[in-house]
């Protein structure tokens, strides 16, 4: 076993080092640039889009603003609160400005994943539409290519059991545990029976609940932390001067944080904002795919707004509240850094950390619950569906209950190499997403309509 726990972590040392930092972050950079900064450019038209509820009801499972909100679950969680403390512990609060960086230009990543992901999506045996990097790669990339996709799957099959359930239902267990002395057993059994009730259902069931609990959780969230952010005004300027000056200089130790040198900034930044938003990973677009359109950047439009929320909102009132409160020279990390400084910032605040974890990892599970499945869809066909729901509320149950070292490392490995795929991907097919994006745009201006798919 300690062999086994050895090769893990060599293997998720190398596939999170340098090497795929740069490919997350480069494949953002050069979308981005191809794309003419339209992501940036249009993230007032694509809150108009989210907000005008408009939905070809025919063409898909879900609608839209379902769809983001199915993949906003499943990555608002433990990475907006244990993942930007975890950064700024080991990075300095200059990680905060590279998680920014790497939000600023993953937006541009989950637009063309949701492009691609709606223009080469399928219908399944059972009638749904379905999608993501598996199906981009088949169909638009060729047969040739099928065996890349097929990785893909394998890759998000397994790591979904992983990053998806029993890491999250293992999260909740231990903060219930630690706050209320919840037992571990009822924690997870109650999980299993809610999580099942809902997936039991499929993506309409799935995109119905988080539809509703996602955009409350999130803005009680954020309330919560604006509360403490403004009961700190004075210092916001010099918190944000902070994360600004050390992004680019080595911070030095005060307190019990023990320092930190610029190369772990970027690389814990990069990190853990890749991790929170998952751009590039491969995953939103499955969800994406079940959306009620015919048009695929309409649908990007919306699905880049995912990691505008996830990290350059919610994760910015973390980080804010942490370095606010003082509580990141403590010594403390991961949700235990998030607890103290929320309870430090307004009485009670810890409670606020806690329902957060236990709401938005309930959220992870019902939307990685898709994601997996999809994934063993594509490698096994539409029989495989009801029993991966039955081993995915299984394997809920024993995450609650079980120490998860050594899957939280097969997870982070197979979630990294869920990326290269993906990446692949998305360079090959870049000149299909740049040239339906200048088409769309040229269509509205020139009829001042929404349009359909342009290369249709």
């Amino acid at each position: 076993m300690e062999i086994i726990h050895s090769i893990l972590s060599q293997l998720s040392s190398f596939i999170w080092g340098p090497v795929m930092l740069a490919l997350l972050l480069g494949v953002g950079i050069y979308l981005t640039i191809g794309l003419k900064l339209v992501p940036w450019l249009k993230i007032g038209h694509g809150f108009s889009l989210l907000l005008s509820g408009k939905a070809d009801k025919d063409q898909g499972e879900i609608s839209p603003f379902q769809a983001l909100m199915t993949a906003l679950s499943a990555t608002i969680g433990t990475g907006n609160i244990a993942g930007v403390a975890t950064a700024i512990f080991l990075g300095g609060p200059g990680a905060v400005f590279w998680m920014w960086i790497t939000a600023l230009f993953g937006m541009a990543t989950k637009y063309g994943e949701a492009v691609l992901a709606v223009k080469y999506r399928e219908v399944d045996a059972e009638g749904r539409r379905v999608g993501g990097p598996m199906y981009y790669i088949k169909n638009g990339l060729g047969e040739n290519w099928k065996w890349l996709g097929f990785l893909f799957a394998l890759f998000g099959t397994v790591a979904a059991f992983g990053i998806g359930n029993m890491v999250q239902s293992n999260s909740v267990s231990d903060a219930l545990h630690s706050n209320f002395g919840l037992s571990p057993t009822i924690t997870g059994i109650v999980l299993a029976l809610l999580v099942g009730l809902v997936i039991l259902g499929g993506i309409k069931r799935i995109g119905d609940v988080a539809g509703k609990l996602v955009p409350i959780m999130a803005i009680a969230y954020v309330l919560g932390s604006l509360i403490i952010i403004f009961a700190n005004f004075m210092h916001v300027g010099e918190a944000l001067k902070l994360i600004v000056t050390s992004a680019f200089s080595s911070t030095a130790a005060t307190g019990g944080f023990a320092g930190a040198a610029v190369w772990a900034a970027i690389r814990f930044g990069v990190a853990r904002g890749v991790f929170s938003n998952e751009a590039g990973l491969g995953s939103a677009p499955i969800a994406h795919a079940a959306a009620q359109t015919n048009d695929p950047v309409r649908q990007g439009m919306i699905g880049m707004l995912g990691t505008f929320i996830d990290t350059l909102i919610v994760c910015t009132m973390t980080a804010l509240v942490i370095l606010l409160t003082g509580a990141w020279t403590s010594g403390e990390t991961g949700a235990s850094l998030s607890t103290l400084a929320y309870g430090q910032g307004i009485a009670g605040g810890n409670y606020i950390v806690t329902f957060g974890l236990v709401v938005f990892a309930f959220t992870t599970l019902l939307g990685w619950s898709y994601y997996g499945e999809r994934c063993a869809e594509f490698i096994f066909g539409v029989r495989v569906i009801i029993p991966y729901r039955i081993l995915w509320v299984i394997a809920i149950l024993t995450g609650a209950l079980i120490k998860l070292e050594l899957v939280w490392l097969l997870a982070d490995v197979m979630n990294g190499f869920m990326a290269v795929p993906n990446l692949i991907a998305l360079a090959l097919l870049s000149p299909i997403i740049f040239r339906i994006t200048q088409k769309y745009l040229k269509k509205q201006h020139g009829t001042g309509t929404m349009g359909t798919d342009p290369e249709k």
